[in-house]
């Protein structure tokens, strides 16, 4: 495969993982489908430092339109282009990084909930991890299945940044090899 064509593929392949990594970030902003969460300010602490929007969404959006463009015939499909290519997907491996340690923090540390009549986040300190039994998730009794709510979706983001991360990794590789050699771009009848 050329790196042209392969750079094209890493770029379409980035549009879908940002827009999931923007949503599922959206809405862990409203825990328990309910806007009074948010409004009050009784959220999960890694909700609002947006991985998902900021470093999965946007810091991979603007390389993958870079990258994409890379690749489509007499756009940008030169040494240069792809040499700019590695810095853009420097950039999505950055995003991509604090999207993926965000939601690791927000599966470790657990949903911020109201427990025993006060609000907190219950499974911060523990030493057992509360992923692995789900009895103690009873222990949050409002907002309604956070964690169900937040355990899914930190494990989207967690999974989407991971992939983001490999692609852009390949594309950091795949530029390198179109700056030395070239892009293989066919050059049709003489």
């Amino acid at each position: 495969m050329c790196t042209g064509k392969c750079a094209f593929c890493v770029g379409t392949s980035l549009y879908p993982f940002a827009v999931i990594s923007i949503i599922c970030n959206i809405i862990l902003f409203f825990p328990g489908w309910d806007v009074k969460y948010a409004q009050n300010g009784q959220i999960t602490e890694e909700v609002k430092f947006m991985g998902g929007l900021i470093g999965g969404g946007i810091l991979v959006l603007i390389p993958a339109f870079h990258i994409h463009l890379t690749g489509k015939q007499g756009c940008c499909a030169n040494r240069c282009g792809m040499f700019l290519s590695i810095l853009f997907a420097a950039v999505g491996v950055v995003g991509a990084l604090y999207s993926f340690i965000v939601a690791l923090m927000g599966l470790i540390n657990g949903p911020y909930c109201k427990s025993n009549l006060i609000w907190g986040t219950p499974f911060k300190n523990l030493t057992e991890s509360y992923l692995k039994d789900r009895n103690t998730w009873e222990t949050c009794t409002e907002p309604n299945n956070v964690v169900e709510f937040n355990v899914g979706l930190f494990s989207t983001l967690l999974v989407t940044s991971a992939l983001q991360l490999i692609l852009c990794a390949t594309q950091m590789i795949n530029g390198l090899f179109g700056c030395l050699c070239g892009t293989c771009k066919e050059k049709g009848p003489l």
